[in-house]
């Protein structure tokens, strides 16, 4: 039996890849990074040298990488994928990219008799094993697919052709950096009127209110414990993200308003310097935005109320 290959041991790709040797799947792993490639090793995975030899031993090929430049680079590089594509692989980029990228690597990948498949996911990280999955592609390709991806999710959704999963995951983004924006505005409004954070949360949270989703409970949990470092989500991953999704939109003739205004907060916020931390101190940078504007009006950064 062919292994299962992995690109990208990154948060994501180690939680999956740790699924896949739970099976009893032999797993073949490469990253740019020395360091996850050593973590998953540790695991009980196999080190590749590059890309294409994961290719060579490998039939399901699972992508967890940053960003778009990073999966066409894995793909068609020098030492990509596609330099050793053969019948039956199957390449399956659970990354968030934008469609466009997807559709000229299924192209390339089409062409040399090797499917391709996007299927980002849709959950954290603790969740897998429970994550869904929007896929685009063929039909045939994902039902050859479908057992590894069980493994790691129990919804699979067949959304149509190349890039319609990316579509999904990219709106899901929008809506996450909505949900992520308002909750670090009223969590700076909430200081400034004198109502702790950590009160704040621990009130709503408890309460039956329709707002309180998982995503608020997370957020408001990091807040309120001052959790910001070892990142489930940075905010550099959300400026990548709702970039996509704004130029996905514009391309359509559908400009967004309020995404581009979030992707505003999450640019600020990284020029401030949070662009490495959870998403979660995103209030931050609106009190930092407050101080600016009236340096003498500070709030008392405290505790209690």
């Amino acid at each position: 039996m062919k292994a299962v290959g992995l690109v990208g041991a990154g948060t994501m790709g180690l939680v999956a890849g740790g699924k896949i040797l739970e099976s009893g799947r032999l797993l073949l792993v490469y990253d740019v990074s020395g360091e996850a490639k050593k973590k998953a090793c540790e695991m009980g995975a196999v080190g590749a040298a590059d890309p294409e030899h994961v290719a060579r031993d490998s039939e399901i090929i699972l992508l967890f990488l940053p960003g778009p430049w990073e999966v066409e680079s894995c793909v068609s590089g020098p030492k990509g994928l596609l330099k050793a594509g053969h019948s039956g692989m199957i390449i399956v980029d659970m990354s968030t990219v934008d469609p466009d990228v997807t559709e000229r690597m299924a192209e390339l990948a089409f062409s040399k008799g090797v499917g391709y498949l996007d299927a980002p996911v849709l959950g954290r990280p603790s969740a897998i094993g429970n994550w869904a999955l929007p896929v685009g592609g063929r039909k045939e390709d994902l039902d050859q697919a479908r057992s590894i991806l069980e493994l790691l999710a129990s919804k699979i959704f067949h959304i149509g052709e190349s890039g319609s999963g990316n579509k999904v995951k990219l709106l899901n983004q929008m809506m996450f950096g909505a949900i992520n924006a308002v909750t670090a505005e009223m969590t700076a409004v909430a200081e400034k009127i004198g109502i702790a954070p950590k009160i704040l949360f621990e009130t709503i949270k408890s309460s039956q209110a329709a707002t309180v989703s998982n995503l608020f409970r997370e957020l408001g949990g990091r807040i309120a414990d001052e959790s910001y470092d070892n990142p489930t989500f940075t905010v550099n991953l959300l400026i990548k993200d709702v970039h996509l999704a704004v130029e996905m939109a514009k391309k359509t003739g559908a400009p967004p308003v309020l995404g581009r205004t979030i992707e505003l907060m999450n640019e600020i916020a990284r020029a401030q310097g949070y662009g490495n931390c959870d998403t979660s101190i995103m209030w931050k940078s609106l009190r930092k935005i407050w101080e600016s504007i009236n340096p003498s009006d500070k709030t008392p950064h405290k505790d209690g109320i």
